[in-house]
């Protein structure tokens, strides 16, 4: 309850203080108005005087405040820009011109942080999507006892009531529900979580624990009861990284920010020394003093660059807050802008183009006999093996069997004989049977493999199958075809991004050529390269940078070498891999290839903004300096310029409303 308390009032102290600057400027405007009034029903004089004065206070004091901490770290911002002209102001007598410049500065800088205050917020509550407190098991108590999160310890049991949010990583260990988890990975539909088959080793490798066992603090539980391994401190569990990963991205200044910071340092000086000239230009040209010293005051407010300095910051912020709800960590400014300029995508193939495991594709049965001879007698042999391939088709060859119930009685396989990375041989119901690769039929005495099903074989193989021919006794039953598929959404995707401006794909695989190849055929990639090991993709990845900006896109973990050697590197399913959410500038938080197009969007519409808000910046500039060398006031050039100042935060704004499709 203590922790509870102690965020609630801090939470309390940082509102009230982002609120005073927009009261004290509200104030400075009424004390502003108040004393315009009075001069203008001619009961001007002492007392409207006194509210000018108090109006240069109320608006004054915030960017008084801010330009000293500026000049004290040896820079020159806005504010000191303004603060020198409303003393001009004043030194001539303009005191209503003055009050009105630092009212509608303080007022427009005010509306600008709480603007921005909005797109902070969308960021820090996904802090608060985590519980303070959880119901942990301890001690064999009958009931589970409440506890501060920050208390949990790895291996304690927690309880997830039905419709609760989880508040630590980790697995399940008893109990099955549904899991809503769009907070942190950004998926529509709810994850079934169903108990880890071993404890001991998924609390000793939680990221060996599979994923419908794995849960994350701040998912939402859905009807059924959870028991929960914590797998991680509260500190360091999953939503607190990508929480303050997102703050540190603020922090990383983007390329066009630092074009603007670097033009700042020049331009802001620049204007004292035009101001500088204007005076002596004035005093050159035997115009009154006090005309030449508002001229020149006017036109250090219409220089001053306000929208230029929030242009990047404001979209940056809004991009990255936006990304981070939709379930994909974006690391600054640089990665979001380069992300959106870039026409090449190379891809990983194992487990981010394909789903990571091999499929049995395929059953052909040879002239003479049937399908559910072969499946049945490859079920019965590879049920014996633990390799990979075999485990494919156990898991597989019941679904093609569906129609054809098991007779009562089948015999089981036996005496299983491996030949490494060639076949395997057994005995099934007294004859021999033998399952493996066109190159091991080969060597096997009696008949040979039938011209027909090699040739069906040799065709599964160009388009990048692996083929397991079988044969029984002296029988050959057909071959079998698997093939890690491609996911189900990577086509669509391919597709999607290559309608939002990608103009180049490229597949990376340390696969056969052929079956690299036949990947890309099905999902429509533009290139693709086999047979290349770590080395090689970063290899390939440094020849596609120099025809342009390239993204990798990876599981973040084997593919860091290419992604860090990559414009942008992007990794996948980072949500349960903390050396993912490490290593890549941009992170999926889930296993699911359809962020990309949502970031890919976000990111070039994020781009768009800045481009745009950086050409109205300069353009007021341009068009107010010389305006107000002409003659145009203080109080004009000031509405102009903090009005473009909050259209631009508006602009930005808009991308907290990107739509997840968009």
């Amino acid at each position: 309850m203590n922790v509870v308390m102690r965020d609630a009032m801090r939470d309390v102290a940082k509102k009230a203080g982002e609120r005073a600057e927009l009261v004290s400027a509200l104030l400075a405007l009424t004390v502003y108005l108040t004393g315009l009034t009075l001069q203008l029903t001619g009961n001007g004089g002492p007392a409207a005087q006194a509210l000018f004065v108090a109006a240069y206070v109320f608006g004054g004091f915030f960017t008084l405040r801010e330009a000293v901490a500026t000049l004290r770290g040896g820079r020159f911002q806005v504010d000191f820009l303004m603060l020198v002209a409303a003393a001009g102001a004043a030194a001539i007598g303009r005191w209503e011109e003055g009050a009105v410049l630092l009212v509608l500065f303080s007022l427009g800088h005010a509306l600008e942080e709480y603007a921005m205050g909005r797109a902070r917020r969308s960021i820090e509550a996904l802090g608060a999507l985590a519980p303070r407190t959880a119901l942990v098991r301890r001690g064999g108590a009958a009931e589970p006892v409440e506890v501060p999160v920050e208390e949990l310890a790895v291996g304690d049991t927690v309880l997830v009531r039905p419709h609760a949010r989880v508040p630590a990583d980790g697995f399940v260990a008893a109990g099955s529900s549904s899991v809503d988890q769009s907070p942190i990975t950004g998926e529509s539909v709810p994850a079934d979580k169903t108990p880890v088959a071993d404890r001991a080793a998924a609390l000793a490798d939680p990221a060996a624990a599979d994923a419908g066992s794995r849960v994350y603090a701040g998912t939402v539980n859905g009807s059924g009861s959870l028991d929960v391994v914590v797998t991680r401190i509260a500190a360091d569990n999953t939503l607190a990284r990508v929480v303050r990963m997102v703050q540190d991205a603020e922090e990383r200044t983007s390329p066009t920010q630092r074009f603007t910071d670097r033009f700042q340092k020049v331009f802001v000086p620049g204007v004292l020394v035009l101001v500088a000239a204007l005076l002596g230009f004035g005093a050159l040209s035997g115009e009154p003093f006090t005309d030449t010293f508002y001229r020149a005051m006017a036109v250090l407010v219409a220089a001053s660059p306000c929208a230029l300095a929030i242009a990047t910051p404001a979209a940056v912020l809004s991009a990255v807050g936006r990304a981070a709800r939709g379930g994909v960590l974006v690391k600054g400014g640089a990665p979001l802008e380069e992300f959106g300029r870039l026409s090449t995508l190379a891809f990983d193939k194992t487990g981010t183009l394909t789903e990571g495991r091999p499929r049995l594709t395929e059953a052909l049965a040879a002239d003479g006999a049937g399908r559910e001879e072969l499946l049945r007698t490859a079920l019965a042999t590879q049920r014996l093996s633990d390799h990979p391939l075999a485990q494919a088709v156990v898991r597989d060859a019941p679904a093609l069997l569906a129609d054809a119930p098991a007779p009562a009685g089948a015999p089981e396989a036996v005496n299983l004989r491996a030949v490494i990375g060639r076949g395997v041989s057994a005995e099934l119901d007294g004859e021999a049977v033998h399952i493996g690769s066109l190159s091991y039929a080969d060597t096997l005495a009696g008949p040979p493999v039938p011209p027909a099903l090699r040739e069906r074989t040799e065709e599964l193989a160009r388009t990048g199958r692996t083929t397991m021919l079988v044969r029984r006794g002296d029988r050959w039953l057909g071959t079998l075809g698997l093939m890690d598929a491609p996911r189900p959404e990577a086509a669509g995707t391919v597709a999607a991004l290559r309608a939002l401006g990608v103009t180049r794909t490229v597949m990376l695989s340390g696969d056969d050529q052929r079956v690299a190849d036949a990947v890309a055929r099905e999902v429509g990639m533009d290139e693709a390269l086999g047979g290349l090991m770590p080395q090689d993709k970063v290899t390939e990845v440094a020849r596609l940078r120099r025809t342009g900006r390239t993204a990798m896109i990876g599981d973040g973990v084997n593919d860091a070498p290419a992604m860090a050697g990559a414009t942008v590197g992007v990794a996948m399913g980072a949500a349960g891999s903390a050396v993912a959410l490490e290593t890549a500038d941009i992170a999926l938080m889930s296993d699911d290839l359809r962020r990309l197009p949502f970031i890919t969007g976000l990111s070039r519409r994020a781009s768009r903004i800045i481009r745009q808000n950086l050409w109205l910046s300069l353009g007021i500039v341009a068009v107010l300096v010389p305006a107000t060398a002409l003659g145009l006031g203080i109080g004009p050039a000031v509405l102009v310029h903090e009005g473009s100042t909050l259209v631009v935060v508006a602009n930005a704004l808009r991308l907290l409303r990107h739509r997840d499709d968009g």
